[in-house]
């Protein structure tokens, strides 16, 4: 299969991003990193400085919208490789853009925020997930290949340790599915699983997508 062969990803130039690419990166930054400051604050303003800081960063939608935040800053400032680069671009519209479907599709309903906490709560799982999908399709294309779908594994199988491991100091958990109080073992692992597989999924669509822009 086509998807399996990335002889010609590999001898394929670095290409610098758009304009039009560049100039929306700039916008993904802003929002990103402006929703982000919010809900920080707003935690905070909850928690306090410490406890509101450490549960601000137990959650895999901060984590993510940090990581595009990123990247976003990244290819706004002209910088294509690493952080800016094909590969790192697919990372973070992998998670972030799993975040944006899952909310969307099972999270949205469970809860109504108001005032602040729902600019902030636009901004992580609206706004910056589209925006930077949209992004990333105009950007450059064509120097992905079949080693760069086990990349953009790292940050859901990072975050799963990171969470059962912080959450095992303190007890606070950001997800239900990921409490071993709650949760079978079996339970957690199909969790883990389930997170991986969806990641997966998101993956080799985007890189499907980019060999064909590529060609």
């Amino acid at each position: 299969m086509a998807f399996f062969t990335d002889k010609a990803a590999e001898v394929r130039p670095v290409a610098r991003a758009s304009r039009a690419a560049r100039t929306l990166a700039a916008l993904v930054a802003t929002i990103g990193w402006a929703a982000l400051a919010l809900q920080l604050g707003l935690i905070i303003d909850k928690f306090g400085p410490l406890q509101g800081t450490w549960r601000f960063l137990g959650y895999f939608t901060i984590l993510t919208n940090i990581g595009a935040a990123l990247v976003a800053t990244a290819v706004a400032v002209g910088t294509n490789r690493r952080i800016g680069g094909a590969r790192a671009r697919l990372m973070a519209a992998t998670s972030i853009g799993l975040v944006g479907l899952v909310y969307s599709i099972a999270l949205r309903s469970l809860w109504n925020p108001q005032g602040l906490q729902k600019v902030a709560d636009a901004g992580l799982h609206d706004a910056t997930p589209l925006l930077f999908i949209i992004m990333w399709a105009i950007a450059p294309h064509g120097s992905l290949g079949r080693k760069d779908f086990v990349w953009a594994l790292v940050p859901p199988a990072l975050y799963a340790a990171y969470a059962l491991a912080r959450g095992a100091i303190d007890g606070w958990y950001a997800y239900w599915f990921f409490d071993p109080a709650t949760q079978s073992l079996s339970a957690l692992l199909s969790s883990v699983a389930l997170l991986l597989g969806a990641t997966g999924i998101v993956a080799i669509f985007l890189i499907a997508i980019d060999r064909w822009k590529g060609r």
